[in-house]
This record gives structure tokens, sequence and C-alpha cells, in this order.
């Protein structure tokens, strides 16, 4: 079901439009309802007054003033359908500031009942037969899961696809754990080798966009086959030609192919060279993370905090997760062991979410799954977004733990000697980088401000000490600034140019 949000006119208005586009963008229903200034004072200059239905189209799959009260029923249910339906995204409903005050007879308004849920579509029986048939044939097969595959719940046929036919599978960001990522067909600790020599794909619920190098050379191979499954028509065959598409809903057509492989069973060969290529990189980029992540040197690097926090964390926390390296490094170093538990930065690289993802996770986990835990990793340019947001945090007692990875800056930053070096050349506006920020800031006084408990660490045994500490304390909420070396980085890609499509 959607997500509601009220705002006001004018600059609030304003303000939601990038949570609109994020969620229409990453597929969240979600609907917003906007006060605007009154109708008869439409072009006069009034208090706030923006042409927001108008505005809203951009970012929305529908943007709709009721044109009388009596109509509010009505479009509130085509909002909520229209938000559901298909590829979900966000819905617009402005309400004028005159509506607020008139009245009608109750028996002129117009009710709606409640919009059945999304109907659930399945593939033509031809393109899944076509679809396994390609898929048989595969010398190099992948299968990569994408959000799509964790919001239509289908981590169950889709568990049972990869152990019935022994595929290799690469999970997107947010749909990490429907496959749990320590499942021994799990390649993404060798991401880049299985995209660019596969040689049949199937994308269940991924796009082919920037977070899949819009699967074009070359990260992809130039004649691969790629098997398409999305609920979206006008998604299939952007950027590359399909062998095959299956247009319905990811659980759905799963469960067509997995019905196609029973009656005649496949089972790709686990003694491959594919398969072997494939372990080799596993085991040569983990040995490489875990050199870093095991290293005594301080100031600590990024492998290292990371290391001791998947020691310690619960399995079935939820993961928020935003920054830079923070965000590209976490997503690889900590695991997901089950769906729709990991929250990041998303398919519009949206910076500045992570908090508001946090408390939205732990006010529901509050109602639903009180012993279940939310930790948001963030980097510290991250935080610096919306870090007053743990007032919020400490006013509705929501027991988040946060971690800031510190690095004194974007990607990268200065130690405090080389800052104090800078500053004898003059202002800083003009002497130093502007990726740089305050060394060793104590964001951590900004949760004590508040009533939480905040940590300040330099080393592995004081990030342990605060971890413990903080997941033991199951009321109070707690916010470790974990400092790292200003220069710490991720290690050598394959594909330097292409980092940051790693999100």
């Amino acid at each position: 079901r959607p997500g509601v949000c009220l705002v006001v006119s004018g600059p609030g208005f304003l303000h939601v439009l990038s949570g609109m586009a994020n969620a229409t963008i990453n597929c969240w229903p979600l609907i917003v309802i906007g006060g605007s200034s009154d109708r008869n004072q439409e072009t006069m200059g009034a208090f706030q007054e923006f042409p927001q239905v108008e505005a809203g189209r951009l970012y929305n799959k529908l943007s709709v003033r009721p044109s009388s009260l009596e109509a509010i029923p009505a479009v509130i249910e085509k909002a909520v359908r229209t938000s559901i339906y298909g590829r979900p995204g966000s819905c617009y409903i402005d309400i004028p500031g005159d509506f607020v005050n008139l009245q009608v007879n109750k028996s002129s308004v117009k009710y709606a009942e409640c919009c059945l849920p999304p109907p659930i579509s399945t593939a033509e029986c031809s393109a899944v037969s076509k679809a396994a048939s390609i898929l048989a044939h595969a010398k190099r097969p992948l299968l990569i899961i994408g959000k799509g595959a964790a919001y239509s719940h289908a981590e169950n046929s889709i568990r049972k696809l990869v152990d019935l036919c022994g595929l290799p599978f690469l999970p997107t960001p947010m749909a990490k754990g429907v496959v749990p990522d320590n499942h021994p067909n799990c390649v993404a600790a060798a991401r880049s080798t299985a995209l660019q020599h596969a040689d049949v794909i199937i994308l269940l619920g991924a796009r082919l966009n920037w977070i899949l190098h819009f699967g074009l050379p070359p990260r992809f191979q130039q004649d691969v086959k790629v098997i398409q499954i999305d609920i979206c028509a006008e998604e299939l065959g952007n950027n590359v030609r399909p062998a095959a598409i299956l247009l319905g809903d990811i659980n759905a057509v799963t469960k067509q192919l997995l019905e196609e492989f029973i009656k005649r069973p496949w089972k790709y060969p686990s003694d491959s060279e594919w398969w072997k290529k494939l372990k080799e990189k596993i085991s040569s980029n983990e040995e490489r993370s875990k050199a870093l992540a095991l290293q005594k040197s301080l100031p600590m690097n990024y492998y290292t905090v990371f290391h001791h926090i998947r020691e310690l964390i619960p399995k079935d926390c939820i993961l928020v997760s935003e920054g830079a390296n923070t965000m590209d490094i976490g997503r690889t170093m900590l695991p997901n062991y089950y769906p729709r538990q990991r929250l990041d930065a998303g398919t519009f690289g949206t910076m500045g979410v992570g908090l508001g993802f946090a408390i939205a996770a732990a006010m529901v986990a509050k109602d639903q799954t009180p012993e279940k835990r939310v930790i948001c990793i963030e980097g510290d340019s991250a935080f610096g977004f919306s870090g007053m947001e743990v007032e919020t945090i400490c006013r509705h007692n929501l027991p988040i733990l946060i971690i800031v990875v510190n690095n004194n800056g974007i990607y990268t930053g200065l130690d405090a000697d080389s800052w104090k070096a800078m500053l004898k050349f003059g202002d800083p506006a003009t002497c130093v980088p502007p990726v740089s920020l305050l060394p060793n800031s104590h964001y951590e006084e900004i949760m004590s401000a508040f009533g939480g408990k905040g940590y300040f660490v330099r080393t592995p045994e004081e990030l342990q000490n605060a971890l413990k500490r903080s997941l033991t304390d199951k009321q109070t909420p707690s916010l470790i600034n974990v400092m790292i070396d200003p220069q710490s980085e991720r290690k050598k890609q394959e594909f330097p140019w292409l980092t940051r499509s790693n999100l």
C-alpha cells in the first residue's frame, strides 16, 4: 500500500518534489497531498501561489486537483490505484485552501470503494518456453535479481529456481537478501567478471540502467542474450534488444519458469569452466577485502570498520546505508540474509534519505517487530544532509543505531595537521579542497544533546565496545562516530571510470 505525505503549499510542495521523484524513479508507491492557494486568488499573487498540479506532472504517475469536495473520494481511490498498479510510483493530489471550510450535502458525495489489490499478470506460455530454451543452451548463464523481485515477494520462487537450475546470481543493491547473500550461488564478490563474461542473462525485475551499466560493452558481452522479465511493458527492450521478453509479475513469471523446468529438467553443471572462473574471482576478491579488513594500522580503513560491524550486528537487522564510499563498500562488506531489509540511495542516487528511511523503518518495526534493530550506516557528508533528524529519533525514542564513518570529507578528506597547514595559505574557501569537511567533527555530540548515547571511536577495540553497548541497549538511540583514515578508499576496480555505478 502507498505511503502518504501531507505538505503545505508553495515551498512545502517544492521541498517534496525530490521525494516524489525518488519514489517514482525507485518504483515505490506514494501519495502526496498538498495544500494550495484559494482558487479565487489564482493569478493574483496569493500566499505561496505556485502551479503545483502542472509542476507535479513531471514527478508523478498522476497529478490532479479534485474539481469539488464531492469528487475527493473518487480522486483518492484513483491515486491509490495508480500508485500500486503496474509499476508503482508517486501520485500528487492538490487541495485548494478554500476547500477546507466548504460544506456540501453528504448525499452528493461520490463515495468510492477501496480499489482491489493489483492484478497479477503472467507471461505468454510461448515466451516462457523460449526463455527456458535459451537458458538451457547457455554456456555462461547469470541471473540478476532486481528490487522488483523483492517488491513482488518472489523470494521463495526465485530461491527454488536458483537451486533447481544451479544458476549463479547477482543481486542489485535493494534486492540483496531475496536470496541470502551467503548462498553458495551468489557471485556478488565477482560482479564485474560475472557481468562482463555472461552469455545469457536473466533480468528478474532489474532495469538495464546506469546501475547495470545499461547492458552495454565493455561491461557486457556485445552479443549477450538477455531474457527480460518486468511488470512494465515500456521497460522491455530498453538499451538492449532482449532475446526473450516476459511481461508480468516477477513472482508469477518465476513460478512459470519453475513449472517449465520441472516439465523438462535442466541444471547448469557445477563443474563448468564458468563456475570455476567465477569461484576463482570470488576467492581472489574476498582475499583482497580480508587483507584490508584485518589491517592493524591506525587510523582504520573502511574495510576494517565494516569487518567489525559485520561481526556484531544481528543478521535480521534492517540496514540503511547512504554516502559515497560508505555505501559502495558497505554493499559488498555487509551481507543481507532476508529480503526487503536494505535501503539506500537507490536508482536515483538521492543523498539525505538515510535518517528518514531509518525513522520510517523503526516506526514500522516498533509496531510489528519490536525486537528488530534498525542500523543506519552513513558517511559524514551524508549525515550532514539530515543530521538534525536525530532530534526526531530521540523525541520518538526510537532505538536506532547510527554509525557515521567519518573520513573528514566527501570521498576523501584531510587530517587535522593537513587542514591547519592549508589554512596558512589563506581563506578555506579558496585554499581547502571543496570536498573536505572539518576534521574530527564530533557528530556523536548531536545525539548526546537530545538524550541519546554518543560514542567517538578511533580503534577497533573502541568500535567493538561501542557496538556491543549500543546493541545491548534496546531502548535508547545511539550514534557511533567512527574516525577513519581520510585517504581511505575502495580497493582498485577493474573499471575505475565506472566505480560510481556500483551504488
